[in-house]
């Protein structure tokens, strides 16, 4: 309606607010949610984590994970040879191919090189299982 005259107060648009298929008032903006947090933290949290898993009996020190061919049901006999059941993270000294691909179809078992580990993945999995080159890794890196 027009500005004056009607005895309605006066509205800027159909399209603020108050009006049916006008706008949202305090409406959702992107927002970043990430946050830095400290090297020496980041540090102090995988070392309680890891030595947490040793005291439960639940970090596994493989020698080599070594395998010749791309096949699930190999590496699903070499985790029950560990007695590892359930869920598990098994850290290697660098990316292989071939042992991701063997276990990314086993569920609750996930790959990671040691340079990438992270305590979320630990936390979450059952048991560590860990190469003895990766170890090394992850002592020179994060110790």
């Amino acid at each position: 309606w027009r500005q004056k005259g009607t005895g309605h107060a006066r509205q800027g648009s159909t399209r603020a607010p108050q009006w049916t298929h006008g706008g949202i008032v305090f409406a959702p903006k992107p927002r970043d949610y990430s946050y830095v947090l400290n090297k020496k933290v980041k540090r102090l949290a995988l070392k309680s984590v890891l030595s947490a898993k040793a005291a439960e009996g639940k970090l596994v020190v493989i020698d080599s994970i070594k395998m010749d061919a791309i096949k699930t049901a190999a590496f699903r006999k070499f985790l029950d040879a560990v007695q590892v059941n359930g869920k598990a993270v098994v850290v290697t000294p660098a990316v292989d191919t071939v042992i991701v691909k063997s276990a990314r179809n086993i569920p609750g078992v996930l790959t990671t090189a040691a340079n990438m580990l992270n305590v979320y993945d630990i936390i979450n999995a059952q048991y560590l299982v860990v190469d003895q080159a990766a170890l090394a890794t992850i002592e020179e890196v994060y110790a």
